[in-house]
């Protein structure tokens, strides 16, 4: 197999991950901080959702276009001005799986030429679609794992009878 196709099995599973990885989470668990106290995981699923919403844009017009301006967000303004605190969090789950499969189609049959097509985005540079793929692919992975990490200590909070 090669690079590219691990790299689009890792993402098209991804989705699919996230939604059996929270299965289950719900009330308190949704709100608990990470260690650093920056995001809960109710929050990190709004912001992978949102930033999902935007990898299409910049999929889309890096296929598209010419060099493009990719899109790019303040995290923080999102999840702050988007109230991701109380977003409904079974929605965030599916609207990122769905837009997932979408990012998915788009990609999985592009020609391997492609992948070298570049665009110019406003804080990383020059990119090409290939190293724009993978970034978003590796942050995406460490924010689900990130996920994991809030849910354990939940549990083992939960069995020690102590609050997370």
């Amino acid at each position: 197999m090669s690079e590219i196709a691990e790299l689009l099995e890792r993402f098209r599973r991804g989705g699919e991950f996230l939604a059996s990885l929270t299965t289950g989470a719900a009330g308190p668990e949704l709100a608990l901080l990470t260690a650093t106290g920056a995001m809960s995981i109710r929050s990190i699923v709004c912001h992978l959702m949102d930033g999902e919403m935007v990898q299409h844009g910049a999929l889309s017009a890096s296929n598209a276009e010419d060099s493009p301006t990719l899109p790019a967000f303040d995290a923080a303004a999102w999840a702050a001005r988007l109230n991701y605190r109380n977003r409904k969090f079974s929605t965030a789950v599916e609207m990122f799986r769905r837009v997932r499969t979408e990012n998915y189609d788009l990609l999985k049959d592009l020609p391997a030429d492609a992948w070298s097509r570049t665009g110019h985005h406003p804080v990383h540079g020059t990119l090409n679609l290939l190293d724009a793929f993978y970034r978003h692919l590796e942050h995406t992975e460490s924010q689900i794992l990130l996920i994991r990490e809030i849910r354990g200590e939940y549990k083992a909070s939960r069995q020690s009878g102590t609050t997370a």
